[in-house]
């Protein structure tokens, strides 16, 4: 039974970084044993807001209350020991430590100074058993994770802290379909025993079947909202982007020309076992399969990144084996599904993340002139469009959507040929997935390559000319779209044909 009284209210919040006003007048309130989705475009001020509430920046105005009683939290661990825990978009374990010492971090149980290793254990146990995952071992250090592993550590340090208002930012984010319905069947656990969760997500399917109400912000303003289950999710969409999104996907008649990328019998060290395929230009291909079937190895060993055991690669007129640096020179370019290890140079500005890959013309006698450099970002920041100050900001100011983005341009800049594409929309806001589809297709309508790897069957289906699924490393036929629907992929994927 949902109380009167909210169990968590923010009420008229505002915070300004210089010029930039992130937040707005913000409302927000959650009841006990409710599930609230916060969604909004990349950049809406959601992060923000979460951060506020974290005690990570102090608002500006605007005043919080939990439990009905003032909330000042001053920093992230007056939230938790209050109850609030935080489980963000980008994990924040200590990867050196094992798993075990991140789940009790700051809590750890001693006695005259000492750690009690054998309790701390067991409750590490005990969280890892509520999340449907005893079998990641408390001893296991946290860098020998696989990525997916890692969010399910983040989400049992959450609920090891006993929270009262538990925050999922973009949760699902890596996670196998088995484990979204582990972390479904958590929430539901959480909210039956009253606790507040506010979920965040651009996976609107996700927002229908968990949550019980919405609330969407645009540019730091909070514009609507509602019982979720008697919403659509074009009224969702249309509150997001501020106007209708009537033709999500996108996809002109293309008419693939010559074979620009041909594959014959490729095996990496692990995987891919076996992979073959013809990518002509005008053509926008998509790998499907599971998590763990070799899709991401297939791109890596192709681009140079991974070793090649035998097969043959052939990209335009360069046939052989090659480094990643000469794959670029062959008119190749890759975005990697992890754009804050591999993909961006977080460090660096949004000018110098664009132009890493082709420095030259941008100065005389080999130098780079900052202005030339500048005016070359700022087209693409224009063409796609990039929330942002300016070329000069550090990519990893942005949020996640606008550092796709970004790492996109760098291909666009580098004007490749072939465009082998890793997950190019998780983890970022409706807006922005519609104006990458829209950017795959003129790309093909420029005469263009396109090769997906996808694990959302309907951008696949909505956005692709070819699919091949990859099923246990080993790459099957790629097959027209108008012949395939999500059941085929699946059954295929799970090799049930």
């Amino acid at each position: 039974m949902i109380n009167a009284m909210p169990l968590l209210r923010m009420e008229n919040i505002r915070k300004r970084f210089g010029a930039t006003v992130a937040l707005d007048g913000v409302d927000v309130s959650v009841q006990a044993g409710e599930v609230l989705a916060l969604v909004g475009e990349n950049g809406a001020g959601k992060s923000t807001l979460m951060k506020v509430l974290s005690g990570a920046h102090p608002p500006d105005s605007g005043s919080l209350w939990l439990d009905g009683e003032r909330f000042r939290p001053r920093n992230p661990h007056d939230g938790r020991v209050a109850g609030v825990a935080m489980i963000y978009q980008e994990l924040s374990l200590a990867p050196h430590l094992s798993v075990a010492e991140n789940i009790l971090l700051g809590m750890e149980p001693a006695r005259f100074g000492f750690t009690l290793r054998a309790e701390m254990r067991k409750r590490a146990e005990a969280a890892l058993r509520e999340v449907d995952h005893p079998d990641i071992t408390p001893e296991t250090k946290v860098a020998d994770l696989p990525i997916a592993a890692r969010q399910l550590v983040e989400i049992a340090r959450a609920v090891a802290v006993g929270c009262r208002v538990l925050v999922l930012d973009e949760p699902t984010s890596s996670l196998t379909a088995g484990d979204v319905q582990r972390l479904f069947a958590l929430v539901r656990r959480l909210k039956a025993r009253g606790c507040g969760i506010i979920y965040i997500s651009h996976v609107l399917d996700e927002v229908k079947t968990i949550s019980d109400r919405f609330v969407v912000l645009r540019d730091g303003v909070t514009v609507g909202g509602g019982e979720t289950e008697s919403t659509t999710a074009e009224r969702i969409i249309a509150l997001m982007v501020g106007r209708e999104v009537k033709d999500l996907y996108p996809r002109s008649p293309h008419a693939p020309g010559e074979a620009i990328l041909e594959i014959e019998s490729l095996a990496g060290e692990a995987k891919p076992e076996d992979a073959s395929l013809i990518l002509r230009r005008g053509e926008v291909m998509g790998i499907a399969g599971l998590a763990g079937a070799g899709r991401t190895e297939f791109l890596r060993a192709v681009f140079g990144l991974d070793p090649v055991r035998k097969g043959r690669i052939k990209v335009g007129l360069y046939s052989g084996r090659a480094t990643a640096a000469r794959r670029w020179g062959q008119g190749m370019g890759m975005l990697s599904e992890d754009r804050k290890k591999e993909g961006l140079a977080l460090s660096l500005s949004i000018a110098d993340n664009m132009t890493l890959t082709r420095l030259c013309g941008l100065g005389p006698f080999g130098l780079i002139s900052p202005a030339r450099q500048i005016r070359a970002a700022r087209k693409w920041i224009e063409a796609l469009p990039i929330k942002c100050r300016g070329a000069s900001q550090a990519v990893g100011d942005l949020s996640g959507g606008n550092q796709q983005k970004v790492a996109l341009a760098r291909l666009l800049y580098h004007d490749v040929d072939v465009f082998l594409l890793d997950e190019p929309t998780r983890g970022i806001d409706v807006g922005s997935k519609a104006q990458i589809y829209r950017l795959m297709d003129d790309l093909a309508m420029r005469g263009k390559a396109v090769l997906m790897v996808s694990s959302y069957l309907p951008e696949l289906l909505g956005t692709c000319d070819r699919i091949a699924v990859m099923c246990r490393g080993r790459l099957q036929p790629a097959r027209a779209v108008e012949t395939l629907d999500a059941h085929a992929i699946m059954q295929e994927a799970t090799g049930s044909l």
